[in-house]
């Protein structure tokens, strides 16, 4: 493998490794503020208790996050100089703003949670969480507005005596058309993670309660009203997240990707010629490198309403595409690795609508009032957390790969924005990159387990709010 490759591997690696983080991070941070604002409002002790539990949890994948998520902008110098040099007068703005506001916030207010307990009034502890779930999702705002640009660059002027892009129109930036389109999808995505991971955690520890033996029944009567809580909490959160995720997703196909990445969408479709009415691929079967297709089953005229929302659309293919853009950017080979793209694109969408299935059948298992009764579900159960993570994987493969061969669309290829390494020193810092993150997984996973196995916390004295001090305080 040359350095192209291996540098595009390493930046693969630790960016879907890093985004496993992320959309519990914005969407856990919402619930957390959430069950703590139940709590004042109703006085019920098993939301203070859900606040402390799911808190914690929420406070080591934070961690985790910023940890991998500093390894993503050395990578910007050390493996992609080239392309920092052509747009780094655009691209270091949005993620100077990330740091210096969302992550401020993000920080500083998240410190004063963790410590805050027992010392600052208890609307104004519930509102720094509330001010965390906010400086995540502007953090998210800012990084995607770095990545918009990369995706449909507006708002610059280019120097050619310098040969650089210049920031010309930072609205424009602010609010670019892939921005606008992208945002909301990656949000509902987030939502739906958060509310999987909190629907499986509860879920599992009411299957254990069904089948243990009653030690301390009011302790255990508590214990399953609050997980009760939690299932609904969440399994409505991930409803509501995947309705919204499908919804966001068919107007960002509609308004961005058809028109500005119309290889991504025929890629995304193995449509290798273009049709009017374009059919939609239920199953392509093709050759290895994507090149053309050998089995088809396909829906007539479906995608020319997907792509377009009008059944008569023409949608344009491979094939046409390539040649197209041979004529305007010269010669070379502008298709993405079509398998890639098309498997990708299926598999977001068929894990992610599996995840919502399994939330509505655990809502339904606990109806009233009961624990759930089907043995099945535990492997779905314990399966559901991870089922939007992988859908987030996927939904980010889709869109970097099916980008390529542009590093910034129509305007740099991804071949030359690299850095002048050599092949050996890009592989051996993404063997020690991988195999620390292998570390940290296994970290991570065993605090995980660590606490949700604990199960939630005792019941406070009366005037007691107390948190989750130790492991707020180690991870902080």
């Amino acid at each position: 493998m040359n350095v192209l490759e291996l540098s595009r591997w390493q930046f693969g690696i630790t960016t879907v490794y890093h985004f496993l983080f992320v959309p519990i991070t914005i969407g856990m941070a919402f619930l957390v503020a959430g069950f703590e604002a139940a709590w004042l409002r109703t006085g019920h002790e098993r939301w203070l208790r859900l606040t402390k539990f799911y808190g914690t949890l929420f406070l080591i994948n934070f961690a985790l996050g910023v940890v991998t998520g500093i390894v993503q902008e050395f990578q910007f110098g050390m493996n992609w100089s080239e392309y920092s040099r052509y747009v780094g007068n655009i691209f270091g703005a949005p993620l100077a703003i990330e740091a210096l506001l969302a992550f401020f916030l993000e920080s500083t207010f998240l410190g004063l949670w963790i410590f805050g307990w027992d010392k600052l009034p208890a609307r104004l502890h519930n509102a720094c969480m509330w001010t965390v779930a906010v400086g995540t999702t502007l953090s998210a705002y800012f990084i995607l507005v770095a990545n918009s640009w990369m995706q449909h660059p507006v708002g610059y002027t280019y120097n050619a005596h310098k040969h650089i892009d210049e920031l010309s129109n930072f609205l424009a930036v602010l609010f670019n058309p892939a921005q606008l389109a992208g945002f909301p999808h990656v949000i509902a995505g987030c939502f739906l993670t958060a509310g999987a991971l909190v629907t499986g955690v509860a879920m599992w520890h009411l299957m254990r309660a069904r089948g243990e033996k009653d030690g301390d029944g009011s302790t255990r009567t508590a214990d399953i009203a609050a997980f009760r809580s939690a299932v609904k909490a969440g399994g409505i959160t991930a409803l509501a997240g995947a309705v919204v995720t499908i919804a966001t997703g068919d107007i960002q196909g509609k308004l961005f990707t058809t028109r500005y990445q119309p290889m991504k969408m025929a890629s995304a479709e193995a449509l290798y010629h273009t049709a009017k009415p374009a059919p939609f691929s239920l199953l392509t079967i093709g050759t290895l490198n994507g090149s053309k297709p050998v089995f088809q089953i396909t829906l007539p005229r479906l995608l020319s309403f997907l792509a377009t929302g009008n059944w008569d659309a023409t949608v344009r293919g491979i094939d046409n595409l390539q040649a197209h853009y041979s004529q305007v950017y010269g010669p070379g080979s502008y298709i993405p690795v079509v398998p890639v793209v098309y498997w990708s694109f299926r598999l977001m969408i068929g894990v992610g609508l599996l995840a919502a299935l399994i939330a509505l059948i655990s809502l339904w298992s606990i109806r009233r009032g009961a624990l759930p009764r089907y043995r099945w579900l535990a492997w779905p159960v314990i399966a559901l957390p991870l089922l939007p993570l992988a859908a987030n994987s996927f939904g980010w493969i889709m869109t970097e790969t099916g980008r390529q061969p542009w590093l910034v669309y129509g305007q740099l290829k991804t071949s030359a924005g690299v850095s002048a390494n050599s092949a050996g020193e890009v592989l051996a810092s993404m063997i020690v990159l991988t195999l620390l993150y292998g570390v940290l997984a296994v970290i991570e996973s065993g605090l995980l387990l660590k606490y949700i196995k604990a199960g939630l916390p005792a019941e406070p004295e009366p005037g007691e709010a107390g948190g989750p001090a130790e492991t707020a305080a180690l991870v902080y």
